[in-house]
């Protein structure tokens, strides 16, 4: 990856040198991303393409839990693996890793689904543990895939769980983008190495969206450097949605960057998070952000766990990454990017009505905050990297 310093004036901006290296150069899309913000509708979508499915089925999550909804996924997927079709599930050692879940890996298997842990604790390598894989991606027959935010767990329907539903965000993609979703499938399958540049192109015009996985062989920080690129271009507006957002990040100094030059910079996040501390790291970049003209809202009613950016009502970030340190430069995670004016309304409409129901943290609020408060901030501000 090239390296550019602000320096002369013949010389580009660090920004300007970040939009060019880090954001790709893509066509105009045309509204054909599906965008699923209530878990019932996309388990529903989702089931039912695992039910047509005629050639295969890879399906990975961070959290597949052992309720109501883990059980339908299982069934559907041992159905299809004893129809004769290859059938596998990669699922994060830690996140799903809980003792109930021993009978639905028997039940999977025992169907003749292909079924791996993805880094189970192994005090030979014990720090290889730290790296989770946090996606949340199905992929039917190479021609249709699922990814964001939602994990497979009662916690995001509303039929089982009720009004205080978790509130997450998930896109269907269709035609290439699910087929370069069984590459990133298949690499970690294989815990094998970052896929080849030519795998995410940069020059890709007439492309609808590119899945962007947590780094590239060009850069080891690509999540990150992405997300600060697009603010870096920002001409009018920047709303993300996170539920977890790193203090001191190259995220973070984008954000006060464009806010300073007069750019509409929102940031949604939850008023409660789990854990406590992550939330406490979170809080902790309020006054800078504050400070620089950013507005910040914390979402009231329910568990907030979407993962989303608009940036200028034209280009989108949809996936399982959040803004905080270990999305950003640890963990294995998978975004959307596309500059497509229809899903970057559905976002924005979506954004206007998560925040109705949130509340604005404002520059006085946050100075009238007690000694508790910033005692907490500063044990968040201490494990950021850690959470």
């Amino acid at each position: 990856m090239n390296v550019f310093h602000p320096a002369s004036e013949d010389r580009p901006s660090l920004a300007e040198a970040r939009t060019a290296i880090c954001v790709p150069r893509l066509g105009d899309a045309r509204g054909a991303f599906q965008l699923f913000v209530e878990g019932d509708v996309l388990f529903d979508a989702m089931i039912a393409a695992i039910e047509q499915a005629t050639e295969a089925i890879s399906m990975e999550s961070y959290i597949f839990a052992a309720d109501e909804v883990g059980a339908r996924f299982v069934a559907a997927l041992a159905a299809k693996a004893r129809a004769g079709l290859d059938v596998r599930v990669h699922l994060d050692a830690f996140g799903a890793g809980q003792r109930k879940f021993g009978k639905f890996r028997r039940e999977l298997e025992q169907g003749g689904v292909q079924f791996r842990w993805f880094r189970p604790l192994d005090m030979r390598h014990p720090l290889r543990y730290f790296q989770r894989n946090h996606r949340k991606l199905l992929v039917v027959d190479g021609r249709t895939a699922f990814l964001g935010g939602f994990n497979i767990r009662r916690l995001n329907s509303r039929r089982l769980h009720g009004p205080a539903r978790q509130r997450d965000t998930h896109l269907r993609v269709l035609g290439p983008l699910a087929a370069l979703a069984t590459r990133h499938f298949d690499r970690l399958w294989h815990d094998a190495r970052p896929l080849p540049a030519s795998a995410i192109p940069e020059e890709a015009e007439g492309i609808e969206g590119l899945l962007v996985p947590s780094y590239s062989r060009h850069c080891q920080k690509r999540l990150a450097c992405l997300h600060a690129g697009l603010i870096d271009m920002a001409q009018s507006e920047v709303y993300l949605t996170s539920p977890y957002f790193g203090p001191g990040s190259v995220v973070d100094r984008a954000l006060q960057v464009a806010a300073r030059r007069g750019v509409d910079v929102r940031l949604l996040v939850p008023r409660k998070s789990d854990p406590l501390v992550a939330g406490w790291a979170t809080r902790a970049a309020y006054g800078q952000l504050l400070s620089a003209g950013v507005r910040i809202y914390e979402y009231l009613p329910r568990p907030l766990h979407a993962k989303t950016s608009v940036v200028d009502a034209a280009w989108s970030i949809v996936g399982s990454a959040n803004l905080d340190y270990r999305s950003l430069f640890v963990n294995q995670e998978l975004v959307l990017v596309a500059r497509d004016h229809v899903l970057a309304g559905k976002l924005q409409a979506q954004y206007v009505t998560d925040l109705a129901a949130a509340r604005e943290i404002t520059l006085a609020d946050w100075h009238r905050r007690g000694w508790r408060a910033r005692l907490f901030e500063a044990v968040g501000w201490a494990a950021r990297r850690l959470l």
